[in-house]
């Protein structure tokens, strides 16, 4: 929360949501209300950039008048031959809402050409669209440009085409040396209700799945197992099929130099080798797996089904995924929030350019040192440079909160994870004393409170909210660790010796490999503070203990039954995220301007974040089942221990259970369902 009113006191994310124009106003706000987009007066002056203008404005912005406009051009339109005549009224030529605001066509006594040099008015317009509210040409309108349509100085419509697909490209390239943070921030404002569409498919899915597997739990499992076989023989069949394709091609991987642009790697034959080693070694390992454990997979199957049968019983649990997505949302937004007023934190700063060769005039005075604000700069003051402009070159890093952005950001992220292992914690444990109210009963379902899911939710908050923030701490911990070892790698991959890149996956495994023990303890405390009610530690040790105890069952059970679950988590995983690829990549496009992944940075990070979107949801939902697996298993052998089957010491769970675990009958147990 600190963090929080910090950004909010030093950040202004209008700096990304919105573009600015040559007086630094933003538009779409306030007084630019009604314009929303930005156009730019010359944009091919984006391409012929001079030595001076590129040093004075770090290489981020376009040197030319950049005004607010209520939408982008749709057609092409240039200054006719007549305008240049000194007798000419602009009013007849020029078009008002593609104007600087500070020039009225009625009443001006400008001549064109003073406006033009001015750079006032666009002397061209061509059918553009909005890329992060900007104005660019479009590729596609400029492949049907009219024969006319050639701007002076230049010999054909070919050469005009082509130099404003040059000066696209230098504007692009402006964009691209802007902070990776606020890039990534502005891919997800112009893309984020495409990223909650796909969250809330991913959410629909995962219903889906839990209904059918309420009622079809055995059919779904064999067709998940068969349909992953299927899925990876196609795929081997496919990359054969490549691999023959390509195979008389003298291109090499190794002749290739690092694209963004995944389709080149497509036509090396070496890359379906590689596809289709990697499928017969995974189409190999799951034939192994499912003809060894054919016999514990039917045996998985059945507690899975005795697992739906509880829920059943309790299907509020069924809604409780709702309430951790919709914390979860809370998290990342409040995190991407945070994130994105500290990257804004900065003051923007501006300096005096001149938007006109200095080689010709006495522009060249100005050396772009010099630096303004846009709302008091005076042009006048600069007689003898007219087109001097003040424009905005980059945000201001010098002060004590700038400085120490690293650390803030860094200590966002920690206290994002923080709250989200919380939340997960939370859900967890509250789902665990759900489902052990329900093994505790003696008679079952009649002991069964109706509001067991409120009840053991207001007893979590009530008395284990410490234990579950300690083990939400523990888990955060070790995933910064191994975050910052990530980014160190990433870092000095480059200048890794052998012997530093293989500690460096050593220390990736470990770190790795003690998070995922840490997960499993973690799960199984809560479990043991549900039933108990003791401190994180004592339940830790007490569940360590016990799944030793019965570590048999715990491999060739627990896990297997893990495992199904996860191919689940997979399927919704792969689902939308299939859909994400081809859609924010541009394979798929919707009808109209409604959106264009050509106005994205990085196609990726909506899909990553979709992508990982969807398993934290798929995560929640598919927690109900695995957390009622786990509990009833831990229930079982705690019940094992603390009972025998006789009057003295009956046993509490159903015969069902009894059955799929192949107990011995009991001289008394609970009664059946």
């Amino acid at each position: 929360m600190v963090m929080g009113v910090l950004a909010w006191l030093f950040g202004d994310p209008r700096h990304v949501l919105f573009p600015r124009n040559s007086t630094g106003m933003f538009c779409g706000v306030g007084m630019n209300r009604d314009q929303p987009r930005m156009i730019y007066v010359d944009i091919l002056k984006c391409a012929t950039t001079t030595k001076v203008m590129a040093a004075a404005l770090g290489g981020t912005q376009c040197p030319t008048t950049q005004v607010c406009v209520p939408k982008c051009p749709s057609h092409f339109w240039m200054l006719s031959a007549a305008a240049y005549d000194p007798d000419a009224n602009p009013k007849d030529f020029f078009h008002q809402q593609y104007c600087d605001h500070s020039l009225n066509l009625t009443t001006t006594t400008w001549t064109v050409q003073e406006i033009l040099d001015a750079e006032l008015c666009p002397s061209f317009l061509v059918p553009s669209k909005s890329a992060l509210g900007r104005c660019l040409p479009s590729l596609h309108a400029l492949k049907s440009a009219p024969s006319n349509f050639t701007l002076p100085g230049m010999a054909s419509v070919n050469e005009t085409v082509n130099s404003i697909r040059s000066a696209m490209g230098s504007l692009i390239s402006g964009f691209n040396r802007k902070a990776v943070g606020v890039r990534v921030f502005e891919d997800f404002a112009s893309s984020w209700y495409w990223i909650l569409l796909g969250l809330t498919l991913a959410l629909l899915v995962s219903v889906v799945f839990l209904l059918l597997l309420r009622y079809l739990a055995i059919v779904l499992v064999w067709i998940l197992m068969v349909g992953l076989l299927v899925v990876g023989g196609y795929g081997i069949w496919h990359c054969y099929s490549e691999y023959y394709h390509f195979s008389t091609s003298k291109l090499k991987f190794g002749d290739l130099s690092f694209n963004t642009n995944i389709s080149v790697y497509l036509q090396v034959k070496e890359t379906w080798l590689a596809f289709l080693i990697i499928l017969c070694v995974w189409e190999s390992i799951l034939i192994l797996v499912l003809s060894c454990l054919r016999r514990r997979l039917s045996v998985a199957v059945a507690l899975m089904e005795e697992s739906s049968r509880v829920v059943g019983y309790l299907m509020s649990t069924l809604l409780y995924p709702l309430f951790t997505f919709v914390l979860l949302v809370v998290c990342v937004a409040y995190w991407g929030m945070t994130s994105l007023y500290l990257v804004t934190s900065g003051a923007p700063l501006y300096r005096v350019v001149s938007l006109s060769d200095p080689s010709v005039d006495k522009c060249s005075l100005i050396n772009g040192s010099e630096t303004c604000k846009p709302q008091t700069f005076n042009s006048s003051a600069y007689p003898y440079c007219p087109s001097v402009r003040c424009i905005f070159f980059r945000y201001d890093d010098t002060g004590l909160f700038q400085q120490n952005l690293v650390y803030l950001q860094v200590f966002n992220i920690f206290a994002f994870l923080w709250c989200v292992n919380f939340v997960i914690a939370l859900g967890q444990c509250t789902l665990a004393g759900t489902f052990a109210s329900y093994y505790w009963a003696f008679s079952k379902p009649t002991e069964i409170s109706p509001f067991a899911l409120s009840q053991c939710f207001i007893r979590t908050l009530q008395y284990h909210v410490g234990s579950l923030a300690f083990g939400a701490l523990l888990l955060t911990c070790f995933q910064l660790v191994r975050l910052v070892l990530e980014y160190l790698n990433h870092k000095t991959r480059g200048s890794q010796s052998a012997c530093g890149r293989f500690l460096f996956n050593c220390l990736r495994c470990c770190f790795w490999c003690l998070e995922y023990f840490l997960k499993i303890l973690n799960r199984n405390a809560y479990i043991m503070i549900a039933i108990y009610g003791e401190s994180f530690c004592v339940s830790a040790k007490n569940a360590y203990s016990l799944l030793m105890r019965h570590i048999g069952r715990v491999v060739l059970l627990d896990r297997v039954t893990d495992m199904l679950i996860f191919f689940g988590k997979l399927l919704v995983v792969a689902i939308v995220g299939v859909l994400a690829f081809f859609f924010f990549s541009g394979q798929i496009r919707l009808p109209g301007d409604t959106f264009q992944a050509e106005m994205l940075n990085y196609y990726w990070v909506p899909i990553l974040t979709v992508m990982a979107g969807a398993y934290l949801i798929a995560q929640g939902f598919f927690s109900v089942y695995s957390m009622c697996v786990d509990t009833l298993f831990l229930c079982f052998l705690e019940d094992l221990e603390r009972n025998d089957g006789t009057m003295q010491k009956p046993y509490y769970m159903s015969r069902n259970l009894m059955r799929i675990l192949r107990k011995p009958k009991p001289f008394v147990t609970a009664l059946p369902e």
